[in-house]
């Protein structure tokens, strides 16, 4: 039962984390691919920043806990995983190379950048997406370090913080780490245990791959205007 109940936590943080992440990353990236946009680089000059430098573990942990309440909640396991610099440079480079006429026609016609936005831009980047979605779902999917150090709460334990604790107490429990004769001479299978982990982590994803890589065959500028 608490194993289900893991899997419907991390199916959760993974179907909405990566729905916002690509929503978030997308219209930042196409903001930047805008060669009109006032402050343009020094908005990319920003971004680039923080894949260089960082606060640290603790300050962004205080700021976490203490001004945004990410303590033993949902948004603990999606909010600090939601955007990557590194993804939107990619969909920004993907954006950046769609024809410029398409949206000077769209401008013409009144049409404004949010309406290039989901009209144009969007359905003429499906393989950006899916592949950025798909960098953000495994991300989601295999995050185990965000419940470590957020949540407390059982109920709120996602797959791979749960089964990363069932394997350490195996491990535990093999290595003779616990008092004496509290395990008997009893002989866990360790690796058997791994194994059927390894499995239940991987299976979803095994099953998603495939229905994206159809997607990948039709090329990066599928359908796109060439001038």
């Amino acid at each position: 039962m608490k194993l289900l109940k893991s899997y419907g936590v991390t199916l959760f943080v993974t179907t909405v984390g990566t729905f916002g992440a690509l929503l978030i990353t997308s219209m930042i990236a196409f903001s930047l691919s805008i060669k009109k946009l006032k402050y343009r680089n020094v908005l990319a000059f920003i971004s680039n920043f923080t894949i260089i430098f960082s606060a640290g573990l603790i300050p962004w942990y205080m700021v976490s806990v203490n001004y945004y309440g990410l303590k033993n909640s949902i948004l603990a396991l999606i909010l600090p995983s939601i955007f990557s610099v590194w993804n939107m440079f990619l969909m920004r480079t993907y954006f950046a190379s769609i024809s410029p006429s398409l949206y000077e026609a769209a401008e013409m016609d009144g049409a404004n950048y949010f309406t290039i936005y989901v009209k144009i831009a969007l359905p003429l980047s499906k393989t950006a997406l899916l592949t950025v979605g798909l960098m953000y779902a495994l991300q989601y999917w295999n995050d185990w370090w965000h419940a470590l150090i957020f949540i407390n709460e059982r109920d709120l334990f996602p797959l791979q913080y749960f089964l990363y604790n069932i394997l350490s107490n195996v491990n535990a429990i093999s290595s003779g780490r616990i008092p004496s004769g509290a395990s008997g001479n009893i002989t866990l299978p360790a690796e058997t245990v791994k194994m059927a982990i390894t499995v239940i982590t991987i299976g979803p994803i095994i099953f998603l791959y495939p229905y994206i890589q159809k997607y990948f065959v039709h090329g990066i500028m599928a359908g796109a205007v060439k001038e």
